[in-house]
């Protein structure tokens, strides 16, 4: 029911209102404690505990149909998409640098998603997308960024990767990424005690590394390392792009 969304159990409360409590919250494949400030959000499961008549007018209440949950709601993805274009299209200008910078095409479109992940919805304008077309997009999108890859340096590949600029360069790129992975990947199991599945989402979203996070979600059947890569990705990626425009205009600017 579109009507409550956003709301918080306190607010709603069916506890009082039909004598039914609400012990769990599974959003997004991740199983919650339900507790007063939980606000409700489109796509949530509920699991409700209470007697048979309360639990048919809660669900009245609530709504509860899979079908409609199912459905892809393409206006909002596109939505978001533009919004996400214009908003890295919108130059930044930092003090002390003479060129202002732009998050650009992957920037924009990731701090617009997390915005709009956090509102939720606007009215009837709901941001949801199911996990089984989630998961279909996101496969897609690892396919043709790999694609679009080798597309570009395919041609010139062999022939620079075998001569000794090449070799320098596959060996520079080896200590740039191996090191820094052991160096966290030690520290976080041995200090912070990490499990391997957030581990291997840490790293990969550390290293803006979307192959990496298909591998690890493939080694188990949780969502712990698609959790940990979003925890880290946005902040990495963003350093990233503004990082090498940084680099770029003060060391060419």
């Amino acid at each position: 029911n579109k009507k409550i969304l956003g709301k918080t159990l306190r607010e709603l409360a069916i506890d009082h209102l039909w004598g039914v409590t609400i012990t769990r919250i599974i959003r997004s494949g991740v199983e919650m404690t339900a507790n007063g400030s939980s606000h409700i959000q489109y796509g949530d499961m509920l699991h409700i505990v209470g007697g048979q008549q309360g639990l048919e007018k809660v669900a009245k209440f609530l709504g509860n149909s899979p079908k409609d949950l199912n459905e892809t709601q393409f206006i909002p993805f596109f939505l978001g998409i533009t919004l996400g274009v214009i908003v890295g299209l919108i130059p930044l200008s930092i003090p002390g640098l003479p060129v202002p910078v732009k998050l650009g095409l992957a920037g924009g479109p990731l701090i617009v998603a997390i915005l709009v992940s956090l509102i939720g919805n606007i009215g009837t304008l709901v941001w949801y997308i199911p996990s089984t077309a989630n998961r279909s997009i996101r496969e897609m999108g690892i396919i043709l960024f790999l694609s679009c890859v080798g597309l570009h340096a395919g041609d010139r590949f062999f022939s620079t990767v075998f001569s000794l600029q090449g070799l320098l360069w596959l060996f520079v790129g080896f200590l740039i990424t191996v090191f820094p992975l052991l160096i966290v990947g030690t520290i976080a199991r041995k200090m912070f005690r990490l499990n391997f599945h957030t581990l291997c989402g840490l790293i990969a979203g550390s290293m803006t590394d979307p192959p990496a996070l298909a591998f690890a979600n493939s080694l188990c059947q949780t969502e712990a390392a698609s959790i940990a890569y979003a925890a880290v990705y946005p902040l990495a990626m963003t350093l990233r792009i503004l990082t090498a425009q940084f680099l770029i205009i003060l060391l060419f600017g």
